[in-house]
């Protein structure tokens, strides 16, 4: 069978497995990406090679990003600057993860940047210098905002468990979905470090409910759910890092400390 033939099969067995893969995924809530990227549409043919590559050539980096999560960055340099961003992660061990972001989670959507994940243990042993460049994930596990869409409770529960304590580094390089704002037709400028949300009340009114009433979720239930995991939370580095740079009040989680401040006491 010559080259051509392979791609010809493909064809076919790709349109009965995407025909499959849809009666599995029609009930699973789906976010476009609200932006199209500037350029022509596809050629016939760039369609009939990508199919083709897809089913003769290995793609094992790709596979590996088994874990959705989807939650919410703010720019660090300009923290009003926010954004929702759908993760595709791969947990590589028990201490350190990495993943690919999105601006939706259809096959259309644009790939705007990284985040690494680590636990408290490998933040530790970080120069304290490089530690300005990772944020807490606490405040975003107990509120109830970031969450791991189209898997059981049980399931979920235990993933948001395993996270806490842990810190992110986040990079994106491309501004392409802002919240209230246009986005960029194309990658532009510099990457921008974002940083989480540490406060109730630092999220632009709006963001978090979209967020919510597309998927199908409600941060306010995960919210109640995820208060037996506030035993497990320790002070984090960072929490106050954006402290004062909100135009809306800002109220505290009581389990959600910063370690500078603890320290102070």
């Amino acid at each position: 069978m010559n080259q051509l033939d392979q791609i010809e099969r493909a064809l076919n067995v790709a349109g009965l497995s995407l025909v499959f893969f849809g009666m599995l995924t029609a009930c699973e809530p789906t976010v476009e990406s609200s932006l199209q990227p500037q350029g022509q549409e596809k050629t016939a043919k760039t369609q009939m090679l990508e199919v083709g590559a897809a089913m003769l050539q290995a793609n094992s980096p790709l596979k590996s990003l088994d874990i959705y999560l989807d939650g919410f960055h703010a720019t660090k340099e300009d923290p009003n600057h926010q954004m929702e961003a759908h993760h595709y992660c791969h947990q590589v061990n028990e201490d350190f993860a990495q993943c690919a972001l999105f601006d939706g989670n259809t096959r259309q959507a644009n790939l705007i940047g990284i985040e690494y994940i680590i636990s408290e243990t490998l933040f530790e042993s970080l120069p304290e210098q490089e530690k300005k460049y990772w944020h807490p994930h606490n405040f975003e596990i107990l509120s109830g905002q970031l969450i791991a869409p189209g898997i059981p409770e049980m399931a979920e529960r235990q993933l948001m468990k395993g996270k806490m304590n842990s810190y992110g580094k986040t990079w994106h390089v491309w501004n392409s979905t802002p919240f209230g704002k246009a986005g960029d037709k194309m990658p532009l400028g510099e990457p921008s470090l974002e940083w989480s949300f540490n406060h109730d009340g630092e999220a632009l009114p709006g963001l978090v409910e979209q967020r919510d009433q597309r998927l199908h979720v409600k941060a306010g239930e995960q919210r109640r759910k995820r208060a037996e995991l506030s035993s497990m939370a320790r002070p984090q580095t960072g929490v106050d890092a954006l402290k004062g740079k909100f135009p809306r009040s800002t109220t505290s989680l009581p389990e959600v400390v910063d370690k500078n401040a603890e320290h102070l006491k």
